[in-house]
């Protein structure tokens, strides 16, 4: 089928979506631990989206992305390490520690980084896409945002602009169901968010967010079209937030049932049961393995890296003798 990733690369977004997965788990240890400042934002269960959606993306390629964008940052190829440094503050982390979980970003990778105002990555992908087709370099712009921020004034504005000047963006849509504690039949009147796009005069499908190779081959088309001038096309992926809205969420919201019934359909499942008749359990236990081992290494590195050090620039302290 048309845009299906090949074995080789449906093995890496799996790889991906592992060491997404042991980082999200790693996080919640170390914040019951009380070992993490402030709230963290996971993403277990929706690895597919974003990780699957990046992959699709070349290096000259930018991505936005939300408050729980950790699978975006490993599925455009940052290695977890400085991203994990990055949430624990370390100088050795993406951003020199100053960043933060929710902010991570990676220029050289196209990352722009996370965004902690609702939607507010979904004009900045646009601009970056007016940008991409004013310099003439042939690169798409990506925007992975939720259900919540597609609420908001911004969202369309930015979509009618891309409509309007066929920009070359695509707008993902990681529906999980829920903005906050807030579930989406009580934000929105329509069950599909993605029927907005016609009114923009982009093209819009509906996928299974817990299939990695479905959004892939959805995105991929969009990113193709969107490549040849052909303007935005938008991607909604159906998924499931699984953990609460963030570390300190205290739950009580979610149907026990419905979080069972997602589970059953982790995109990690998913993803195995297809690659198994090609690769065989030997190569998955083995990525598996490998996978686990990354990411126990990148946390135990950056719990003992040091943190940033500050200075203060006296030609511009008020307190100085200068002034």
């Amino acid at each position: 089928m048309k845009n299906t990733p090949s074995v080789e690369q449906h093995l890496e977004i799996y790889r991906r979506m592992l060491l997404v997965r042991h980082l999200e788990e790693g996080l919640g240890t170390l914040h019951k631990e009380g070992r993490t400042r402030g709230p963290i934002h996971r993403c277990d269960g929706q690895e597919a989206v974003g990780v699957a959606a990046t992959a699709v993306l070349e290096a000259g390629d930018k991505v936005a992305t939300t408050h729980r964008g950790h699978a975006v940052y490993i599925g455009k190829g940052m290695a977890v390490h400085p991203v994990v440094a990055e949430i624990f503050g370390r100088a050795t982390g993406a951003c020199g520690g100053r960043a933060g979980h929710m902010l991570v970003a990676d220029a050289e990778k196209g990352v722009i980084g996370g965004n902690a105002i609702v939607g507010a990555g979904i004009p900045a992908a646009t601009g970056m896409a007016l940008s991409m087709q004013i310099l003439g370099t042939g690169n798409v712009a990506m925007c992975v945002f939720g259900d919540g921020a597609a609420q908001t004034g911004i969202c369309h504005e930015a979509m009618n602009m891309a409509g309007l000047w066929k920009l070359p963006v695509v707008f993902v849509l990681e529906h999980n169901q829920f903005g906050l504690t807030v579930p989406s039949e009580v934000q929105s009147p329509v069950e599909d968010l993605s029927i907005r796009a016609a009114g923009y005069a982009m093209p819009a499908e509906i996928v299974d967010g817990n299939d990695a190779v479905a959004v892939y081959r959805a995105v991929s088309a969009m990113v193709e079209r969107a490549r040849r001038g052909e303007g935005p096309g938008m991607v909604e992926c159906k998924t499931y937030r699984v953990e609460g809205f963030s570390t300190s969420d205290m739950g009580g919201y979610q149907k026990p049932e419905d979080i069972a019934a997602w589970k059953e359909r982790d995109p990690l499942l998913v993803s195995r049961k297809a690659l198994l008749g090609d690769v065989g359990e030997a190569k998955l236990a083995e990525i598996e393995a490998a996978a686990k081992a990354e990411v126990a290494e990148a946390f135990e590195t950056a719990l003992s890296d040091p943190l940033p050090e500050f200075s203060l620039d006296e030609a511009c302290n008020p307190y100085s003798e200068a002034h």
